[in-house]
């Protein structure tokens, strides 16, 4: 069975997400500061949670440095709201401010993505921010709505994936996102 690393970044539905994971997952839980890059031998895929922090408001370097780790991981990643804009943020993209969007929100797929495998073209998703990040470089566009224009990323080449939007509480898309993810951990 696979075992995923769910990076806390001090969200409060880390009970959510860990409850979604376990249902197809072992899995293990640490705080952001205390991911070191020898911990992540024996995990087959990691989750970066959301935080509650404002990335344009926060000095982001701290994190930035501590996060380096991403780009030389050779296993799944897939960062929800607050991990898909670090991933963005360790891959040039830029932050901005927009309009608070913390409800469910329908999201548009114009592209394939495996972590979208067996959703429709128009699906809904709970959002809870406050902030976008623009694509950035190595990435594509995967999906978006009409509040946010980058809802879903995939790297290029490597496994690496973000989402704007909690699967972890969306429901059953939601829990089809997060089995789809967990399928590629293998």
């Amino acid at each position: 069975m696979q075992k995923i690393l769910i990076v806390d970044c001090g969200s409060n539905k880390i009970p959510s997400l860990e409850a979604a994971v376990f249902a197809y997952a072992d899995y293990q839980t640490l705080p952001f500061f205390d991911v070191q890059p020898s911990q992540l031998a024996g995990f087959s895929g990691v989750i970066i949670s959301g935080a509650p922090i404002l990335i344009t408001e926060e000095n982001m370097l701290p994190y930035l440095t501590h996060a380096s780790w991403i780009k030389t991981l050779d296993i799944p990643i897939l960062g929800i709201c607050f991990g898909h804009q670090l991933i963005g943020l360790l891959y040039h993209a830029s932050a901005s401010r927009m309009k608070a969007c913390r409800a469910m929100n329908e999201i548009e797929q114009f592209e394939e993505c495996p972590i979208l495998n067996r959703l429709p073209q128009v699906f809904e998703m709970q959002e809870d921010h406050c902030e976008s990040i623009s694509i950035p470089e190595e990435f594509q566009l995967v999906a978006n709505s009409d509040e946010c224009v980058n809802e879903v990323m995939q790297h290029e080449k490597k496994a690496i994936y973000g989402v704007q939007f909690h699967p972890e509480v969306s429901g059953k898309a939601g829990d089809i996102l997060i089995e789809n993810f967990i399928s590629l951990c293998e």
